[in-house]
C-alpha cells in the first residue's frame, strides 16, 4: 500500500507538476516507452540465472502485502516454543519426538496454525529438536550450525533486492541509449523546420527523463522494500535459535522465551508482562 502511495506522489511531483506549464503530449512518445522497456527486461533477463530471476520475479508481489512479522505472531511462536520445551522440561527429551517427526498431527503444534502454516520456520525448529533429541552434538555445535544455515538464508532471501537494485542502477544508462538512438534519428533529418526538430529532439530527450525516473522512481522503492521484507523475515530465525540455545544451556522454559523476545525489534516484541500474561492464558485452556 505504501509502495503505491508513493508511486502517486512521485508520479504528481514529477509528471504533476511539469503539466502545469508543459504540454503532457510533448512525453507521450511510444517507442521510447517500449525501447526503454525491453532494454531494462532484456538487461534483467540477461544479468540473472533461471534461478534468480524466478525467485525475483516470486517476491515481487510481497511488496504489495503488509508484513507477516507482528507482536501475535512472535506471541504465538514464544507460546509454541515454550509450551514445547515445558514438556521437555518435565517429561525428558525423547517425549517431544513424535511432535517433531509429525508436527501436523501434533497436540502441541496443532494449536498454533499461523507458525505452523510457515514450512521454513516449521523445518527450522523440528530440526533442530531432532538434533537436540539425537543428543550428538553440544549447543556450541548447534550454533554453529544454525549461523550456516541462517546465514545462507540471510543470502537467498536477499538476492531479489540486490537483483532489483543492479536493475535500477542500468535502467539510467538504459536512458541515455534511448535518448542517444533518438538524437541520432534526428541527425538524420537536419532539413526539417526548427519546429520538427524541436518537437523530434524534445522526443530523444524523454529517453533520459523514463530511464532517471523508472530507476529512482520506481524500480529502487521496490529494491528497498524487498530488502526491509528479507530483514524481517531473518529476525524470527533469530528468536528460534536464541531460545533453543538458551534451553540447550539448562535455562526454564520462562526464561528461555525470553532470551528470545529480547531478539525481537522494538516494533514488534511483546512486553515481560505481556508475555508472561499471555503464557499464563494459553496454560488455561
Amino acid at each position: 500500500m505504501f509502495l503505491l502511495i508513493g508511486y502517486v506522489v512521485i508520479l504528481a511531483a514529477s509528471v504533476g507538476t511539469y503539466s502545469v506549464h508543459g504540454s503532457l503530449a510533448a512525453l507521450f512518445v511510444p517507442m521510447e516507452y517500449l525501447a526503454l522497456l525491453g532494454l531494462v527486461a532484456g538487461g534483467f533477463v540477461a544479468g540473472n540465472g533461471p534461478k534468480a530471476v524466478k525467485a525475483t520475479l516470486a517476491a515481487l508481489p510481497s511488496v504489495l502485502k503488509g508484513s507477516p512479522f507482528s507482536k501475535a505472531l512472535y506471541m504465538e511462536l514464544l507460546a509454541m516454543l515454550y509450551e514445547i520445551l515445558g514438556k521437555v522440561r518435565k517429561e525428558g527429551l525423547m517425549s517431544i519426538e513424535g511432535d517433531i517427526e509429525t508436527p501436523d498431527t501434533s497436540p502441541i503444534f496443532s494449536k498454533y496454525p499461523t507458525i505452523v502454516s510457515d514450512h521454513h520456520v516449521m523445518e527450522f525448529i523440528t530440526d533442530y529438536l531432532r538434533m537436540m533429541v539425537g543428543g550428538n552434538l553440544n549447543a556450541f555445535e548447534i550454533e554453529n550450525l544454525m549461523d550456516v544455515e541462517m546465514e545462507t538464508h540471510h543470502e537467498e532471501a536477499h538476492l531479489p533486492a540486490h537483483i532489483m537494485s543492479k536493475t535500477a542502477d542500468g535502467a539510467p544508462a538504459f536512458g541515455i541509449v534511448v535518448a542517444v538512438m533518438g538524437v541520432v534519428n534526428v541527425m538524420g533529418s537536419v532539413g526539417e523546420p526548427p519546429a520538427v526538430l524541436g518537437h523530434m529532439i524534445g522526443g530523444a530527450l524523454v529517453g533520459t527523463f523514463l530511464g532517471i525516473l523508472v530507476s529512482y522512481g520506481f524500480i529502487s522503492p521496490i529494491a528497498s522494500q524487498l530488502e526491509q521484507k528479507a530483514e524481517e523475515g531473518g529476525k524470527i530465525y533469530q528468536c528460534i535459535k536464541a531460545v533453543l540455545l538458551a534451553s540447550m544451556n539448562g535455562y526454564a522454559p520462562q526464561v528461555a522465551v525470553e532470551f528470545g523476545r529480547k531478539v525481537l525489534y522494538s516494533t514488534d516484541r511483546p512486553g515481560f508482562l505481556e508475555l508472561e500474561a499471555d503464557l499464563k492464558a494459553r496454560k488455561g485452556k
